[in-house]
């Protein structure tokens, strides 16, 4: 399977928080899946870290990719077919950075790995 972790899911795995539940941290952690970061949940934690909302280690730049690669989670490439299908999507909420998430799901039949119940709303493979 393939597992697209959204953002929160991300910086809960590599950080091993609480907060990431445990059939979330069950399928991170099956072989047969593999798990993948999306540059668009890379763009986020850097305006978060920029805007002050969200403290790291180190800077996003740093951070985001050596935190990738110790845990053996994979950068998904935005495509442009992906990124085009935004217009297709319900209007469920406005975040732009969960709607592209949901496209790069779907294009790469993905399941994101979630806790937000505004994403499950999508027509999308979620599971938490």
């Amino acid at each position: 399977m393939h597992l697209l972790l959204d953002t929160c899911t991300f910086l809960w795995i590599v950080s091993d928080d609480t907060a990431l539940s445990e059939k979330a941290r069950e399928l991170f952690v099956d072989p047969a899946n593999n798990a993948y970061l999306s540059p668009v949940s890379a763009w986020e934690i850097a305006v978060k870290y920029k805007l002050g909302k969200l403290e790291l280690p180190d800077f996003p730049a740093r951070y985001v990719p050596q935190a990738r690669e110790r845990h053996m989670i994979e950068c998904l490439p935005l495509v442009e077919e992906a990124a085009l299908a935004i217009d297709r999507l319900p209007d469920v909420h406005r975040d732009p950075f969960d709607r592209m998430l949901v496209c790069q799901a779907l294009h790469h039949a993905a399941t994101i790995l979630t806790p937000d119940p505004l994403i499950a709303a999508y027509p999308v493979a979620t599971s938490w």
